[in-house]
């Protein structure tokens, strides 16, 4: 009996598995790790969100399984909230899905859309879910540059000539997990334009879209007129509305790649627990300050950490978007790498970060950390990082 199976063999270590071993083995001893690691949030859903779970999970009837491609007032629900904030209108029968965050829906539309063999485009570093979804399915991997510079799409269009067979699919996610890099609308239109013309589809995850610290809003690539011939995006409630761990997404765009994702699941599972998809509908529709308030949240910690890291001597660039600040690697500490920096950051510092090759080979250099923390903890982490770097 063989026990090499083809998908496991795949699948690389998981890079943070190691550091977060150490983690646990610090705080089973009893040390304070101020844990920057995971964009887990730390606040709690609205609380009219929360009534609404208790609300219909007292009805003896919710506890049935639900609908696969999710309740028709959701759906709707998802439908009114891109009318009203990117003016983008979309059928919520053909042109809507609820996936059980978006990691699944990503990882599920790899499955509907790919054949062994398929070149997938990813950009690096990446959200690990945008490489390895596809490979699980079988799918071979190009990288793209995560940052849109000025040769993104001379290599994009290199990509497309020189790939055997002609890559199908090109995934993208701004604003960026790891990097927090931002895009405009000029760079969907030509985006759009590019994927049209070559005959590739594209998949945006949008789920940062309300974690924005300029004055311009985070846009969709579904706002580009003639995008939904050709691309599908994935947006999340876990950062907006604090309810990570209720895992609650949406796929929304091409009727093709929305229906494919809701054949697949289909077969796989019977939705989201009906009390949860009802609270979800509470969220999009009810009052929205709650956002807003989560929006200033992160940006007075982005500032609070880049201020007093900055002074503990470790400079990290200002992120414009997302929970996450991507940060070099002190140059002091850059012979180490990413994983063993990260794990001498844990030992001595008391700080966990998420190693930068994790993301891909390209984010070797770099860790990344999360807003996840109170300012007072952050500040904390400061500390631990000026004794760190000054024993250097």
């Amino acid at each position: 009996m063989s026990d090499e199976f083809y998908r496991i063999q795949r699948l690389p270590p998981y890079v943070f598995a190691e550091v977060n071993a150490m983690k646990a083995a610090a705080r089973a001893r009893g040390e304070d790790i101020v844990d920057l690691g995971m964009g887990n949030p730390d606040g709690a859903p609205p609380k009219h969100v929360i009534d609404k779970l208790a609300e219909v999970a007292a009805k003896p009837t919710a506890h049935r399984y639900s609908a696969s491609k999710g309740i028709p007032g959701l759906r709707r629900a998802q439908a009114a909230y891109y009318q009203r904030r990117f003016g983008v209108e979309l059928d919520p029968d053909r042109e809507v899905i609820v996936t059980l965050g978006s990691k699944e829906g990503l990882a599920n539309l790899a499955q509907a859309i790919t054949a062994p063999g398929d070149v997938v485009l990813t950009p690096n570093p990446s959200y690990p879910i945008h490489h390895f979804g596809f490979i699980i399915a079988g799918a071979s991997i190009r990288s793209i540059p995560a940052v849109p510079g000025p040769d993104f799409f001379e290599r994009l269009e290199r990509a497309m000539r020189y790939t055997v067979p002609r890559p199908k699919v090109l995934v993208i996610g701004y604003p960026s997990n790891p990097t927090a890099q931002v895009v405009d609308l000029d760079f969907y239109r030509q985006l759009v334009e590019f994927a049209r013309a070559e005959g590739l589809w594209l998949i945006s995850d949008l789920a940062y879209a309300e974690i924005y610290f300029g004055d311009t809003p985070t846009p969709s690539i579904l706002q580009v007129p003639g995008a939904k011939e050709v691309a599908v995006e994935f947006t999340s409630m876990s950062k907006t509305y604090s309810m990570a761990g209720w895992r609650m997404g949406f796929a929304v765009g091409n009727e093709k790649l929305v229906g494919a994702l809701t054949r697949v699941k289909s077969y796989l599972d019977y939705g989201a627990f009906t009390p949860i998809q009802a609270a979800a509908v509470a969220a999009l529709n009810g009052p929205q300050d709650c956002v807003e308030a989560n929006r200033q949240l992160y940006r007075k910690r982005r500032d609070v950490m880049v201020e007093c890291f900055g002074r503990a001597g470790w400079d990290i660039p200002v992120p414009m978007a997302s929970m996450f600040a991507w940060a070099p690697i002190p140059e002091a500490f850059r012979h180490l790498g990413s994983v063993e920096f990260s794990k001498q950051l844990l030992t001595e510092a008391h700080v966990a970060v998420a190693p930068g090759v994790g993301f891909g080979e390209e984010g070797e250099g770099f860790v990344r950390l999360a807003l996840v923390e109170n300012e007072q903890r952050l500040r904390q982490a400061a500390r631990g990082v000026k004794k760190m770097l000054s024993g250097a």
